[in-house]
């Protein structure tokens, strides 16, 4: 998953970036209330964490931002600031968890992945597209009930792909949910080619349907009438 953190305390920024990285995701960092507008106005995330006292600005004002965008990113509040009236205001401009500091990294982790699978995959703990089974927490991945064994980029290709299945993503759209804001440091989409290929070929070993289809000029499409 892609995932802004909108924190403005250098150690709590570090402890949880390192540990939502180890988990497999991406994190960008936003230490101040403007920083965070401009990430969010640029830019798409699967996930926001955002504290609502914070340099510059309010959380709070953030997530009216986000709102207006039409963003699908799910928002977890993490803040001190632990009174009801700021729970229910966050609650009520969009926000769909809020976790109080100080907090484990396991539950936050958790209560990440229980967002993500409500808002992209109904709640599911198990992804089924026909001869295709992902299970998430395990970052495993079935064809026809044998295991795949994908790379971390591929894996993330297929469930990206499978959370946007019948629409056309763009290739610069999968450079940066795969790399994030680094992708505008690259000088083509060749890399995007070459795991997409490897990509559909492990699929087609494991007798998989072929799903994958190139949209030239543009990017691909998966596609299933699922």
């Amino acid at each position: 998953m892609k995932i802004l953190l909108i924190e403005d305390e250098p150690e709590l920024q570090k402890s949880i970036e390192q540990y939502l990285e180890m988990e497999g995701n991406i994190v960008e960092i936003s230490p101040d209330f403007h920083h965070a507008q401009q990430k969010i106005a640029i830019y798409d995330y699967d996930c926001i964490l955002v504290d609502i006292t914070l340099p510059n600005g309010s959380g709070l004002d953030l997530l009216k931002e986000i709102k207006l965008k039409k963003s699908k990113a799910g928002i977890i509040i993490i803040s001190a600031k632990n009174s009801l009236d700021d729970k229910v205001n966050g609650l009520d401009l969009g926000a769909d968890d809020y976790l109080p500091k100080p907090f484990h990294l396991p539950e936050l982790n958790s209560r990440i992945k229980a967002l993500i699978r409500r808002k992209k995959f109904d709640g599911n703990v198990e992804i089924s597209i026909n001869e295709i089974k992902i299970l998430p927490n395990e970052r495993r991945v079935l064809v026809h009930n044998n295991d795949i064994i994908l790379t971390s980029k591929e894996y993330d290709l297929l469930l990206y792909f499978i959370s946007n299945k019948n629409r056309v993503v763009s290739k610069s759209a999968l450079a940066e949910h795969l790399w994030g804001d680094n992708s505008d440091r690259l000088d083509n989409f060749d890399f995007i080619y070459n795991h997409v290929k490897n990509l559909r070929k492990k699929l087609l070993e494991k007798k998989c349907e072929d799903y994958l289809q190139t949209i030239y000029g543009i990017g691909y499409n998966f596609k299933t009438q699922e």
